[in-house]
């Protein structure tokens, strides 16, 4: 059985263990659990967030600040997380992260009850770190599975958030509803909901994370918890497959997060009421997310640098069907974001299964915190960047642009040295 993807570090369990297929069944099923569990709360969250915001200060500026605050906490989260794991395991990184988001909807809670906005804030910092917390589990699937079965374990783990997504906005309402026959606010009680999810998250992942999959892939190969060998972005750009998979995932992101923000603004200009809003952005996020497990499977089928290859040619497709929408055009700009979502989909999986394969497990909590600190950093100054260009420019020169981006990163991966 081949141990590497890359670089000849054995980084794959020894399949002479009895049970050890029963325990990755077991930890896959621990993580979905709680996967739902806080994907409903940060879609509670990330619904009312910015509304609440803007009901306090009167301010669209402040209420746009909300996304800003999500994404910093979310880059927090990566670098702490990862930094719990290296010591500790997953058990420990996972269930600090639920738990820390969960303190972050109470102070949400708090800012929107007291009506002072720079409060709110800081609670979604906390809703950011619940964010990273969701998709650092992809790697907890991973770390048991064996090599042809990773991208599947990645690919279903991220799908179960989908379940949570999908449902949170919609309990948004009864949330609040039952909440004002109390003596706390409507909102604020959305956010109380949101601290009660993740903290459930946090307990299933501490009671029912055993053994820790992190620590067990460790043992299996005989390597020392915590024992580095360098920094996190050392040990990625050391290794030439789990460097592309670094670029790829942060390039994917930046483009997809810059595009799916001005969208909303650009059907409005158009005239485009709510709810056709809401289904653009719906079909969007239908993209990024339910086809996780099919992305899986061609990861195990095809590998994974193929597949992040494919990701960023699906994304520069959407790109530039999305330059090409009037604002009067949602169903062109709808579809252009549904490629947008399927390529981002695709490089998630294949760049998270490839970052497993290519770090051996003593350096593999570093490498990952850092690959995912680098996407959340990039989506964040996508964001801040979208909104210049487009103000500067126009929507079709953004969706230009975020394909002129995506360009040189594709051309170096179809070069016959690239890293396989």
């Amino acid at each position: 059985m081949s141990t590497t993807e890359q670089g000849g570090s054995p980084v794959s369990p020894r399949p002479d263990l009895a049970g050890q297929a029963e325990i990755q069944r077991h930890t896959v099923r621990v993580l979905m659990g709680a996967q739902i569990l806080g994907a409903v709360s940060i879609s509670l969250g990330v619904t009312v967030g910015a509304v609440a915001a803007v009901d306090i200060s009167g301010s669209d500026a402040v209420g746009g600040a909300v996304l800003t605050a999500t994404a910093g906490g979310a880059a927090i989260g990566s670098a702490l997380l990862a930094r719990i794991a290296d010591s500790g395991g997953r058990r420990g990184s996972l269930g600090s992260g639920y738990l820390l988001a969960a303190v972050g909807a109470l102070v949400a809670a708090v800012g929107v009850e007291l009506g002072f906005w720079p409060v709110l804030l800081v609670g979604m910092l906390g809703f950011g770190i619940g964010s990273a917390t969701g998709l650092a589990a992809r790697f907890a699937a991973a770390d048991l599975a064996e090599p042809d079965r990773r991208g599947r374990a990645v690919g279903t783990v991220l799908w179960a958030g989908t379940l949570g997504a999908v449902a949170g906005p919609n309990l948004a309402g009864p949330a609040r509803d039952l909440t004002d026959r109390t003596a706390v606010s409507g909102n604020a009680g959305v956010f109380l909901t949101g601290a009660v999810l993740y903290a459930a998250a946090a307990v299933v992942v501490w009671s029912r994370l055993r053994p820790d999959p992190l620590v067990r892939a460790r043992e299996l190969i005989g390597a020392q918890a915590g024992r580095s060998s360098g920094t996190g972005w050392g040990i990625v750009w050391a290794i030439p497959a789990a460097r592309f998979a670094l670029v790829g995932v942060a390039l994917l992101h930046l483009s997809m997060v810059a595009v799916m923000s001005m969208s909303p603004v650009h059907l409005d200009h158009g005239g485009a009421d709510l709810q056709v809003i809401g289904l653009v952005i719906s079909a969007h996020v239908a993209g990024m997310y339910l086809f996780s497990p099919v992305f899986g499977v061609l990861v195990d089928r095809w590998g994974s640098t193929r597949v992040l290859s494919a990701g960023a040619v699906i994304s520069l497709a959407g790109a530039l069907v999305c330059a090409s929408a009037d604002q009067h055009e949602p169903g062109v700009l709808g579809a252009g974001l549904v490629l947008i979502g399927l390529g981002w989909s695709a490089g998630l999986v294949a760049a998270s299964a490839l970052l497993v394969a290519a770090v051996a497990p003593e350096d593999r909590a570093r490498a990952q915190g850092s690959a995912d600190v680098s996407m959340n950093l990039a989506g964040a100054i996508g964001g801040l960047l979208a909104g210049g260009l487009m103000a500067a420019g126009s929507f079709a020169v953004l969706g230009v642009l975020v394909a002129a981006v995506l360009a040189p990163y594709l051309l170096a991966s179809l070069r016959p040295g690239r890293a396989h």
